[in-house]
């Protein structure tokens, strides 16, 4: 299948694998180094082939080659005390030495192997997910908000084109896909097809679209959320399948607009859209017994500023809210630190 061509980086925890190979170098070295010092702090026991004492060259190449179970023979023990360093120290550290060797080689080997086996366990368990296309300010704001709602960094895979920034949300706790995202490919290695959300963040509108539209035919079902930067570009992602869509240059123009007149309102704004602290936007279905009653005698601790009917949102003093109906939502302001 074409995903598996798909460049997909799991989280991880444990030492890259350059890390473990250094480390286990120094282990190997100082093992040489230890045997080469009791050598030499026992050079009375050790004769060479010419029956010579050592040195500390000759203390350094016994220990090579005796941890690395080369033994040329040309330097060997003559005492008692030099055969039992030799049994309890030289013997064990060359049979630590091989253990390092075997299972560095075992490792590198299997490092394929085993990499196939995580990403087919990932995929058994990636349900309901949320892919975020693009990496950028706008990806990792998204993810920012989500993850203080409650989600999981696991809950979230990332498709972005640079290598160096799946990277950075691999260190975050994310899956990532290396890829297009408007490619089939590189959204069927997300997995969308069992996701529950979409979040469609690149730089270019006309990208934005393409994933929009692609996202849409692989997953019918999935709540696409997308961002462009020109309004006018707006229609073409719901016309393509998107379930709602920020316009992020109108957005920001706005905000400056409204600091112009009153800077308090865009400290207000900003309240609103940072999760967990000061004021929060929460939306909740009706208690049992609300339906039917007028929205103005439903009791809260958060006030009720608009009332979720279908595809259509009404504000708190619209006529049609007045009295709540059964699968209304109400979309109350509370607060976060509260």
């Amino acid at each position: 299948m074409t995903t598996e061509r798909a460049d997909i980086r799991l989280p991880v925890s444990e030492r890259g694998p350059l890390a473990v190979l250094l480390r286990r170098l120094g282990l190997a070295t100082a093992l040489v180094l230890v045997v080469s010092v009791v050598t030499y702090l026992d050079r009375d026991g050790f004769r060479d082939g010419s029956g010579g004492e050592i040195g500390v060259l000759d203390a350094l190449y016994f220990g090579a080659v005796s941890v690395t179970s080369t033994g040329y023979g040309d330097i060997t023990p003559v005492t008692d005390g030099a055969r039992l360093v030799n049994t309890f120290i030289v013997m064990p550290a060359g049979v630590l030495f091989l253990v390092i060797l075997v299972s560095t080689t075992l490792e590198v080997l299997a490092e394929r192997t085993r990499a196939h086996y995580r990403e087919r366990l990932w995929r058994n368990t990636l349900r309901d997910h949320i892919i975020v296309c693009g990496f950028g300010v706008k990806g990792r704001a998204a993810i920012a908000t989500m993850l203080a709602h409650g989600r999981e960094p696991g809950d979230v895979v990332v498709i972005d084109e640079s290598a160096e920034t799946v990277e950075d949300a691999r260190r975050a706790g994310h899956a990532g896909v290396v890829a297009d995202a408007s490619a089939s490919a590189a959204l069927e290695a997300a997995g969308v097809r069992d996701a529950a959300a979409v979040v469609v963040a690149p730089d270019r509108d006309d990208t934005a679209v393409l994933i929009t539209l692609t996202a849409r035919e692989l997953n019918p079902a999935a709540r696409i959320v997308a961002s462009v930067r020109e309004g006018e570009n707006a229609h073409l992602l719901e016309q393509g399948g998107a379930d709602s869509v920020v316009v992020s240059s109108g957005a920001a123009g706005r905000l400056l607009g409204h600091a112009v007149r009153s800077p308090k309102v865009v400290q207000v704004l900003e309240d609103l859209l940072s999760v967990g602290e000061g004021l929060d936007l929460t939306e909740r279905e009706l208690d049992p017994g609300e339906a039917g009653r007028p929205l103005a005698e439903v009791p809260s601790t958060a006030p009720v500023i608009a009332v979720v009917r279908g595809d259509a949102v009404l504000r708190f003093d619209d006529p049609r809210a007045a009295e709540l109906q059964a699968g209304d939502r109400l979309v109350c302001l509370s607060s976060g630190a509260g």
